[in-house]
């Protein structure tokens, strides 16, 4: 979970760098970036995980296909349209609320149930997530924290997809999830990257080959690696601690963005503490259920 914490913190930064923002102005537009990322961890998931996938039982397709969607597909084109308006430090922070947004779908649509205590913390972490994007309006008023929305949006297809993988995948292996995933939504991608113009990119100009570089790394760590540990990590625990993955990414994600110059205020670091807080006291009943 730490280990992951710190990927997934980092990832933030990285589709903020793929991006290759010059002014107004970037070097690749959200799509392609969501394409190629996806497109590079499917050839690299399919060519070490085919076999494992080929193992899955058909009945289990849909879900995986769903699956891929909302926990990969979905996201990645959300988030990097979210940062084209607003801080990467702030998308880590709004992704801290996945163990919020698991916690009411879980209860919702899957049945789980939950206790006051964890209602209190869905309370305080919404609130915090609101107090975060008005300070953030307040900090940096040349952005559109609108685009934040778009954050909220990705974390709601993540804490689905944590209770489709708990509830419809638990029996398939790890590496058959990820490269399941990447073998539905590949052709999807395919389309996107085709029809965002990305063949027509330059690809011997040397800012888009630094933002392929920061891609690549993204693919590697950000979702192969991160995902097949992830889905281990859902299997062999619950839902809402597995999603408790976000506890570090907030300060990850905050420490890499004052590295590159992102401003940051008192009123945030409380919204983000407030966040965090609510996090803990919302998974602290489920982790102690999961480790017994």
């Amino acid at each position: 979970m730490f280990s992951l914490s710190v990927i997934w913190g980092t990832s933030f930064i990285l589709i903020k760098k793929a991006l290759g923002e010059e002014g107004d102005t970037f070097t690749l537009q959200p799509l392609q970036v969501g394409a190629l990322r996806t497109i590079l961890s499917s050839l690299i998931l399919i060519s070490i995980g085919w076999r494992s996938f080929a193992k899955t039982s058909k009945k289990d397709w849909l879900w995986l296909f769903i699956s891929g969607l909302l926990g990969t597909l979905f996201p990645a084109f959300l988030f990097a349209y979210a940062q084209t308006e607003i801080d990467s430090a702030i998308s880590a922070i709004l992704n801290s609320t996945v163990p919020l947004i698991t916690l009411i779908l879980g209860a919702l649509v899957f049945g789980i149930s939950f206790s006051r205590k964890q209602l209190l913390g869905v309370i305080i972490g919404l609130a915090g997530a609101i107090g975060l994007v008005f300070a953030g309006m307040e900090n940096n008023p040349d952005q559109n924290y609108l685009f934040a929305g778009l954050v909220f949006i990705a974390c709601s297809c993540y804490a689905t997809n944590v209770n489709i993988i708990k509830k419809y995948l638990q029996e398939v292996k790890p590496l058959a999830i990820a490269t399941g995933n990447f073998v539905f939504i590949l052709p999807l991608a395919l389309i996107v990257f085709f029809a965002s113009d990305g063949a027509s990119l330059d690809y011997q100009d040397e800012d888009v080959l630094t933002s392929l570089g920061y891609i690549l790394i993204l693919c590697l760590f950000g979702t192969v690696a991160a995902k097949i540990m992830f889905n281990k990590l859902v299997q062999i625990t619950s839902p809402v601690f597995a999603s408790s993955v976000t506890y570090l990414m907030p300060i990850i994600g905050l420490t890499w963005g004052i590295m590159d110059g992102e401003r940051f205020n008192l009123w945030q670091g409380l919204a983000t503490a407030v966040i965090i807080f609510a996090v803990i006291l919302v998974t602290s009943e489920k982790r102690k259920q999961s480790t017994r």
